[in-house]
C-alpha cells in the first residue's frame, strides 16, 4: 500500500470522460499524464448507488475550483468504463461531471492504495492527493455509508499546495488560504 510521502507508481486505466455531447469518450488515462499537476484520485464503491452520486455530484460543482489549482480529479471505482457511461447518460447528478471517471475492475489499483474491499470486490470511500511530484501528500479513508465533503477536500488541497510553494511553513488545524501559519522550529521541522 502507498504511504504518505511516497511516490505513487504510474498507473494506466480506461476512462470514461464526458464532454457533454456527442464528443464523450472512452479512452486510457495514465497517472502520467498529469505529471506537473496535482492529481485528487477519490474512490468511490459503485455506480448506481445512493451516497456516492451525491459526492461525486458536489465534486462537479466545485470542479472549476479545482482546476484553478493546477488539480486534476479522478474518480475511481471497480466499475467499468461503460458502466460509468451508462450511469452518466441515465443519472442527473452524474451528467454534471466533467473530469475522468476511472475504471478498476481488476480492483488492482484500489488495492495499491489500500481501500479494495477482496469479498465485496468494491473500493472504500478513499481519498488520495497527489503533488506535480508525483508524491502522496494526503489521504483519507472512510466506511462506505459516511459521505465525503468536497469543501474540505478543497481546503486540504489549498494547505498540501501552500505548504509545497512555502517552504519551512505549516498550516494548522482548519486553516483557511490567507489565515496565519506557522513556522516550526529547525530542531522540529524533520518531525512533522
Amino acid at each position: 500500500m502507498i504511504k504518505i510521502n511516497e511516490k505513487v507508481a504510474n498507473f494506466e486505466l480506461e476512462a470514461f470522460i464526458s464532454s457533454r455531447g456527442a464528443d464523450d469518450k472512452i479512452k486510457k488515462i495514465k497517472l502520467s499524464d498529469y505529471k506537473g499537476k496535482w492529481v485528487v484520485l477519490v474512490f468511490y464503491p459503485a455506480d448506481f448507488t445512493f451516497v456516492c452520486p451525491t459526492e461525486l455530484e458536489e465534486l462537479a460543482m466545485n470542479y472549476n475550483k479545482f482546476k484553478k489549482l493546477g488539480a486534476e480529479i479522478m474518480s475511481i471505482s471497480t466499475d467499468t468504463a461503460f458502466t460509468h457511461k451508462a450511469w452518466h447518460d441515465n443519472s442527473p447528478a452524474i451528467k454534471k461531471i466533467k473530469f475522468p471517471m476511472l475504471a478498476d475492475p481488476t480492483g488492482n489499483i484500489a488495492r495499491e492504495f489500500g481501500v479494495y474491499i477482496e469479498n465485496e470486490g468494491l473500493a472504500l470511500r478513499g481519498t488520495f492527493i497527489i503533488n506535480p511530484d508525483g508524491i502522496l501528500k494526503a489521504c483519507e479513508i472512510n466506511d462506505n455509508s459516511i459521505g465525503r465533503s468536497s469543501g474540505e477536500l478543497l481546503r486540504k488541497l489549498q494547505a498540501a499546495k501552500f505548504v509545497k510553494e512555502h517552504k519551512g511553513l505549516v498550516c494548522p488545524a482548519s486553516w483557511e488560504p490567507g489565515e496565519k501559519t506557522l513556522k516550526p522550529s529547525t530542531k522540529l521541522i524533520g518531525k512533522i
